[in-house]
Order: structure tokens, then C-alpha cells, then sequence
């Protein structure tokens, strides 16, 4: 299986700070447009070389405005992990998903029927991709034990709100001690501030993924290394 996506995550952990993936996204159904004129590869690379360890993708075109070519652009301007952010369906799509060359897929329990999940779990492995499995209850985290996922994460809002409901990093704190031994575990939306962000590290995750509180900062590049290490924390924090 690749695990360069989780690597990524637990490689930049070990190094200090708060590993945040950027979530590249267009549009959010709450705030509408998040590129405002900005160039979503350009920051996209601006995010890597600020120490990103990965990047997410939203390749939803509807509700979010996304679509695979971004996936590709953006997995080819920064050289990162990638994980495919959408409603995943059927193998094709997961074909698809490889092809735009994405490392890791985002497989979420409240859309895929339970046989029809567990079907697509095997079927990423299969071709080479990294599931991501997501969840937002206990129920669903009974789930990801019977799968066997070694990538969790745990959504701090309802997928099925589309972003218009609330969300708390405490939805972490009450499911990550339900994750299977040693997986590797993200937190993941309503992630606003340094706090958040090291609360949930707390709370039992390896890391944030970070989007819309991100691209409705004021200074993207200030933000991020905020969320990172504090308002007084690590300088640019450079790969390489």
C-alpha cells in the first residue's frame, strides 16, 4: 500500500510543530468563494514551501468547486502528498483519482452504504491509493475498527451539512480514543486558530487539515505558520 500521505504526517510530527494540511478549495457552500483572485496552485506552493508535509484536494465541482485537473495541477506544482477530497463512488473513480496523481483518497461513512465502503476500501489498497476514512461518530468509528483503517479522520462537522452546521474540535476528543491502536488520525474542519489546532493534537490527532478558516485569513502565509506555531513560533519553516 502507499503510505506516503500518513508518512508525510508522522515524519513532519516527529520535527515539532503542528502538522497542518492545507486543504486547497474553492468555494465553500457557507462562505462562497475562498480564492478571491488568488491562484490556487500558487498557494498551493506557497503552503509547501512554508512546510506544508501534504496537501488536500477538493476535486468536488458542484458545492465546492473543484475538479480533478486542480487535483493534478496542484500534486505536480508541489511535489507533496496528495489526498483527493470528493464523494467517491465507484472504482472508476478511484482510477481517477490515481491517475490525477493523488497518494491518498478521502472515503467518508455517512455517504458510502457499509458494504459499499468496505468494497471501495479494498479496492484503494488494491490499486496503490491511501484511504483516508472518515468519521463523525462512535458508530462510524465501529466501522473503521472493522476495516482496519490505518488512516483516520475524524470530522468535526456533519459531511451531510455541507459546512452549514456548527463544529467542535471536542468531536475529536470524543472519538479519537476510539480509533484502532496505531492508526494515524486527523482532525479535521473547525480548526480556526493556534488553539484549535494544538487542542486537537491534544485531543488525540497527529494532525489538522485546515481549509476554509485558512483562505479567509487576512495573510495566508502569516496564518499558516500561525496555525503551525503559535503567533510567536517557527519562522517560515522552509523544506529542505
Amino acid at each position: 500500500m502507499n503510505t506516503r500521505f500518513s508518512e508525510a504526517i508522522v515524519r513532519k510530527k516527529s520535527e515539532g510543530g503542528i502538522p497542518v494540511i492545507p486543504d486547497i478549495k474553492c468555494v465553500s457552500p457557507k462562505e462562497g468563494d475562498l480564492l478571491r483572485g488568488r491562484d490556487p496552485v500558487e498557494t498551493a506552493k506557497l503552503l509547501a514551501e512554508l512546510g506544508a508535509p501534504a496537501v488536500s484536494v477538493v476535486t468536488e465541482p458542484i458545492n465546492f468547486g473543484g475538479s480533478v485537473e486542480l487535483l493534478r495541477a496542484v500534486a505536480e506544482a508541489t511535489g507533496l502528498p496528495a489526498l483527493r477530497k470528493d464523494f467517491i463512488m465507484d472504482a472508476d473513480d478511484l482510477k481517477r483519482t490515481k491517475d490525477y496523481g493523488a497518494d491518498a483518497v478521502l472515503l467518508i461513512c455517512a455517504v458510502q452504504p457499509e458494504p459499499l465502503l468496505f468494497k471501495l476500501y479494498e479496492q484503494t489498497l488494491s490499486i496503490g491509493l491511501e484511504p483516508l476514512v472518515e468519521v463523525h461518530t462512535k458508530e462510524e468509528m465501529s466501522l473503521v475498527k472493522e476495516l482496519g483503517a490505518r488512516l483516520v479522520g475524524i470530522n468535526n462537522r456533519d459531511i451531510l451539512e455541507l459546512e452549514k452546521d456548527g463544529g467542535m474540535v471536542s468531536v475529536t476528543g470524543r472519538l479519537a480514543g476510539y480509533a484502532p491502536k496505531g492508526a494515524v488520525l486527523i482532525s479535521e474542519s473547525s480548526i480556526r486558530s493556534h488553539g484549535e489546532a494544538k487542542q486537537a493534537i491534544e485531543l488525540g490527532a497527529d494532525a489538522a487539515l485546515v481549509g476554509t478558516a485558512l483562505w479567509t485569513s487576512g495573510d495566508i502565509r502569516a496564518f499558516y505558520t500561525e496555525l503551525c506555531y503559535g503567533s510567536a513560533g517557527g519562522g517560515t519553516n522552509r523544506r529542505g
